[in-house]
């Protein structure tokens, strides 16, 4: 997965889709990697075109003028760069996974809205989709993660973890980051405890586990040679992570996806939440 060396960028010309151009431009810059835009159009491409309904031209002249649009967004935007362009019709989530098979690609970054449970469980939602659907990294960010941000020039890296095999690929990808941009790196794992109850000791429960925790994360940390600070908190997960992250400043956060494990674990369960309550864009591997 690392160093990426293919980046696709899907855009659909929004103030979303605007705000994290300096990000995909400073994370091809600093692997030199190759570029991909995607854009999905759909009927209402129609509208764009001068020809009668009927036209037996007509799919074909909206595919000329959106991938011209493609075109000129990649001149006016990533100028100097090599850019490969594409636009096709279709479902954008759909398109965009049919030409990471075909085209392939290390890392796909776009931004989320991050309107809540209900948004998300729509099938509209084209960042749910990616994130289910493909397998390479992926780079997402509300606006407020990236307002008044650092443009992708990172300093802080935070893993997150759970106690799944996951978080050795996790702590594996964000130590390969820190070295690269010269970052301090952290990892945490933000426990779950029980609810408390009349029938147990429940700061002796909490207190074994969050040492029986402490030390599962040391040892996963030595097993792949990564010296970093680290940290088991209690909580909520989303939450946690956002003030754990928040506190140290960082500008990415790094968790997995479910890719390297049979069962879900805690994290790739919360992830929807993570990414909306995340102070700082969250790559998931």
């Amino acid at each position: 997965m690392l160093p990426f060396r293919k980046i696709v960028f899907p855009i659909d010309y929004s103030d979303a889709c605007l705000s994290i151009v300096p990000h995909v431009k400073s994370a091809v810059a600093h692997f030199g990697a190759q570029l991909t835009l995607v854009h999905a159009y759909g009927p209402e491409g129609l509208s764009f075109v001068d020809l009668p309904l009927a036209d037996p031209d007509l799919p074909g002249r909206v595919r000329e003028f959106e991938q011209l649009r493609v075109r000129d967004f990649a001149q006016e935007h990533f100028g100097g760069t090599q850019v490969e362009c594409f636009a096709e019709l279709g479902e954008a989530g759909t398109v965009i996974h049919d030409i990471l098979k075909r085209q392939g690609g290390d890392v796909v970054m776009l931004p989320t809205h991050g309107r809540g449970p209900v948004r998300r469980m729509m099938l509209g939602s084209v960042a749910t989709k990616i994130l289910h659907d493909v397998d390479c990294a992926v780079w997402t960010a509300t606006g407020t993660a990236i307002k008044g941000g650092h443009g992708g020039k990172y300093k802080s890296i935070v893993c997150a973890v759970d106690e799944s095999q996951e978080a050795l690929s996790v702590i594996k990808a964000g130590d390969a980051l820190a070295k690269s941009y010269g970052a301090t790196l952290a990892v945490v794992n933000v426990l779950g405890l029980p609810p408390m109850t009349m029938e147990i000791d429940y700061a002796s429960v909490k207190n074994d586990l969050l040492l029986g925790a402490q030390q599962r994360l040391r040892e996963t940390l030595a097993s792949v040679g990564v010296d970093a600070h680290h940290a088991v908190i209690e909580g909520n997960i989303a939450n946690g992570l956002h003030d754990w992250a928040a506190d140290r400043g960082a500008d990415l956060l790094v968790v997995g996806r479910g890719h390297a494990q049979d069962a879900l674990g805690r994290v790739w369960s919360n992830l929807y939440s993570i990414v909306r309550e995340s102070p700082c864009p969250v790559l998931s591997i």
